[in-house]
């Protein structure tokens, strides 16, 4: 076996541009929450199409921030699907509010049809999960929100550049939560995040919150935190986002190319709704021995993952505070079949080939 796989689950897009804005950054002398910061802000809500974006230091600092602007206290619930990364959750149990899981459905998205029973005196707000690029029915929470009067805050970490009905996601709740962990359809390289929102106070609220809580450079008007971002990965993302569409494009070729190779196998594909623009954060299929799968891949140099193999709802650091156990049927299924393939902007048709050739050979 090679000591770097062949075929890697996931790769970061690095050119010239890029390398020329960090040496650019390094010399100027500033690194912390400057000019290159504010550019990056402006330019990623006119993508998105806020009036505001916020970096902070990664996408659970962003959710967990949101979580203080909008005041949500010890005992207040909020709906959460199960099937997530544990940081859509982990910001929820930091501010001792209380995680309310409901299933996925067969997109892997929360599932609408079950969010009204999980509503109680309690519940204050939804965070809908974008999982692995495919919008959630924004349209169905928003209408159980505004009935309920509860907030939406949209967790849009695996989403950049993903649409409802033509809308970009994070733009649809009262703020939305991206990542640029160096796996996502836009990095910078690192950590990092950003908080996309319409309303003035949460803007205004999470900029101090993300810099000790300065109304200016001595004067704490709040208690905040140290969750700033720096000019090198924000320079790094501005090169990234101006290549974001055709990124986003490009991931969907492969997934047609993965679609049409793989039809007809003992598998299940992943689904896309009529009204969904899915950007493919991973491209992820259901298939009986996924491990004995997923080790075959491996042999052959083929990275692959799992995402996630254990529903939220079952970590053990929600467990020993909350001891009920509620089954949650597509969410641990699910768990047990689910494999992410290779997907990224320059992945070749001749490895996506390969990659299907391999998945027909352990059939054979």
């Amino acid at each position: 076996m090679n000591k770097f796989r062949k075929i890697p689950l996931s790769n970061v897009y690095i050119d010239d541009e890029i390398k020329k804005a960090v040496c650019r950054i390094l010399d100027s002398g500033s690194y912390i929450l400057g000019k290159e910061c504010n550019a990056f802000e402006e330019e990623f809500a006119a993508f998105i199409g806020t009036k505001y974006a916020v970096l902070t230091g990664s996408g659970t600092a962003a959710i967990w921030l949101t979580l203080i602007a909008l005041g949500v206290k010890p005992k207040d619930e909020i709906i959460v699907p199960a099937l997530t990364a544990f940081p859509t959750v982990e910001p929820i149990l930091t501010v001792g509010a209380k995680p309310v899981f409901v299933d996925v459905d067969d997109i892997y998205t929360i599932d609408t049809k079950k969010i009204e029973q999980a509503i109680s005196k309690n519940t204050v707000g939804i965070i809908p999960v974008h999982l692995y690029g495919h919008p959630a029915n924004m349209r169905e929470i928003m209408r159980i929100a505004k009935k309920h009067k509860l907030f939406v805050l949209e967790d849009s970490c695996q989403a950049h550049g993903a649409k409802f009905d033509g809308q970009p996601v994070g733009s649809i709740g009262i703020a939305g939560c991206f990542s640029f962990y160096p796996s996502k359809n836009l990095t910078v390289c690192g950590d990092g995040g950003v908080v996309t929102t319409n309303d003035k106070p949460i803007n205004k609220k999470i900029r101090m919150l993300r810099d000790h809580g300065r109304a200016s450079k001595y004067v704490h008007s709040i208690l905040g935190y140290n969750e700033r971002f720096n000019e090198i990965q924000a320079s790094i993302g501005r090169c990234l986002l101006k290549k974001l569409n055709e990124s986003n494009e490009r991931r969907r070729q492969i997934a047609t190319l993965y679609r049409n190779k793989l039809s007809g196998l003992p598998l299940d594909l992943p689904k896309e709704e009529e009204w969904a623009y899915h950007v493919y954060h991973m491209f992820v299929i259901r298939v009986k021995n996924r491990d004995r799968l997923k080790s075959f891949l491996e042999e052959k140099d083929i990275g692959t993952g799992i995402h996630y193999p254990i529903p939220s709802h079952l970590q053990q650091a929600f467990k020993q505070k909350y001891k009920e156990h509620t089954k949650l049927i597509k969410s641990e299924s699910f768990s047990r079949l689910i494999l992410s393939l290779p997907i990224y902007q320059t992945l070749s048709d001749e490895n996506v080939k390969s990659v299907c050739e391999c998945i027909s050979d352990f059939f054979k």
